[in-house]
């Protein structure tokens, strides 16, 4: 298969933890994998984002887990081209039963550009919504 993002990650996003792989091609094809856990406070989601930066990520896809991606996303956004992915799109392969190998599996999905994004708003629209 052809690579489609060279230097992209997964976020796994839940309620008190964000569970991120990188996945970085190097000259000779082969993957440098990395996985963090962060905290979702301000602090350390900016933490995520000066180590994605550091990697040199281009994208980021996370799982659209009900309300707890939106503060990652609003974070991120700036700073990558972020990528929401429903859930029951990427979770179709069993025995992916743990945080880790759910971000690693997210990583892979979009190294390859097998998953595709949900439509997110632009960001005036979204600040109205909150009103």
């Amino acid at each position: 298969m052809q690579v489609t993002y060279e230097c992209c990650a997964g976020i796994d996003v839940h309620k008190k933890t964000v569970v991120v792989c990188c996945l970085n091609l190097s000259e000779n094809e082969k993957a440098k994998r990395e996985t963090r856990t962060y905290g979702t406070t301000t602090r350390e989601l900016l933490s995520l984002c000066d180590w994605l930066s550091s990697e040199n990520i281009t994208h980021v896809a996370m799982e659209s887990t009900g309300e707890y991606w939106k503060p990652v996303y609003n974070l991120l956004e700036g700073s990558f081209e972020m990528m929401v992915v429903n859930s029951h799109h990427c979770k179709q392969v069993p025995g992916r039963k743990t945080d880790v190998k759910d971000a690693e599996w997210l990583a892979e999905l979009l190294n390859y550009g097998l998953v595709r994004g949900s439509f997110i708003p632009p960001l005036p629209q979204r600040d109205l919504r909150d009103l």
